[in-house]
């Protein structure tokens, strides 16, 4: 084993080495199972797309046409979130006469964007509590020069 060299855990449950240096020569099944997840959190890393996911959500599916109207986006924009999706397995689009409609491509999208909002609220309520407890914090006490004045930096 050479310093690029690691273990990894691969998708299909074996351990391995894996060499960084050839990584791009490996498709998904082949790549350490960390750089899969990443690579799916590439997809959910834009505001819009968490929207479109948020609205499939709560839909079994939902035309492209709604999916304009949610987000107010233009076509050309909304067409390149809902691809960015679909080639991260995220979503699945289905042709009917003349629309297109989109579903989420597994339920547990829901129920990852659903923890991730559990734990964003938590670390708000966090943040809100320490933000609190500087609220009984003493002033700073300000430097004076020798006549009493302010000292500013």
């Amino acid at each position: 084993m050479t310093a690029n060299d690691v273990l990894d855990l691969r998708l299909d449950g074996n351990v391995k080495p894996w060499n960084r240096d050839g990584m791009d020569q490996y498709s998904d099944a082949h790549r350490p199972l960390y750089e899969v997840k990443a690579n799916l959190f590439k997809g959910l890393a834009h505001p819009v797309r968490v929207r479109v996911l948020e609205v499939l959500s709560a839909s079994p599916t939902v035309s492209v046409t709604d999916l304009l109207a949610d987000t107010g986006l233009e076509a050309s924009h909304l067409s390149q979130h809902l691809s960015v999706l679909r080639r991260h397995n995220l979503v699945v689009a289905e042709r009917r006469a003349s629309q297109v409609f989109y579903r989420l491509a597994y339920p547990e999208v829901a129920d990852l964007l659903s923890v991730s909002r559990s734990l964003l609220v938590k670390i708000l309520e966090r943040t809100q509590q320490q933000l609190v407890s500087t609220v009984n914090l003493p002033d700073i006490a300000m430097q004076r020069d020798p006549e009493g004045a302010p000292v500013t930096r």
